[in-house]
């Protein structure tokens, strides 16, 4: 994947004006990248077009603790989980947001959450699906985490693809 479509996913962690964002929430969707390429030349582009790309972040649904002896990464989803994981992937679907590429930690719940998602909304099922170890312990990356996502997306995604989850 080229730079410019592959940082076409990734929506900055700090926005120069907050305010601007909560005005105008297509901010976020306007063209206009300063990318590097692999030769180190660097191109600007920028343009008022919108970009037909987006980037779902979703966390696992309710998972159960009913079971004490499992370890966190075994934990099972529990009842409420499965409602909700079903009532989400329905929003979704009806937004038009069926993504291309599902990329997942290889956590139970996380694969319980996309299982039910694909059960009540079979276009999921179509996406690539991954499922990476190290995304179970994104959070504890400790400011790395934005730079791990972009890289398994770049990774992953290819030109054609417009959503990833």
């Amino acid at each position: 994947m080229n730079a410019t479509t592959c940082n076409a996913f990734i929506v900055p962690s700090v926005f120069p004006n907050s305010s601007m964002r909560s005005r105008n929430p297509s901010f976020l969707f306007r063209r206009s990248l300063v990318t590097e390429t692999v030769q180190g030349q660097v191109s600007e582009e920028s343009t008022s077009e919108t970009i037909g790309r987006r980037l779902i972040l979703l966390r696992h649904a309710k998972s159960s603790w009913e079971d004490r002896s499992l370890r966190d990464h075994d934990r099972p989803l529990n009842k409420a989980g499965r409602v909700d994981a079903g009532s989400v992937s329905h929003k979704l679907q009806r937004l038009g947001w069926v993504p291309e590429l599902i990329l997942s930690s290889d956590a139970r719940r996380t694969k319980e959450t996309l299982e039910v998602m694909q059960e009540h909304a079979p276009a999921f099922l179509e996406a690539e699906v991954h499922f990476i170890s190290s995304f179970y312990s994104v959070a504890a990356m400790d400011g790395q985490t934005a730079q791990h996502l972009q890289m398994a997306v770049c990774k992953f995604s290819r030109d054609e693809m417009s959503t990833v989850m």
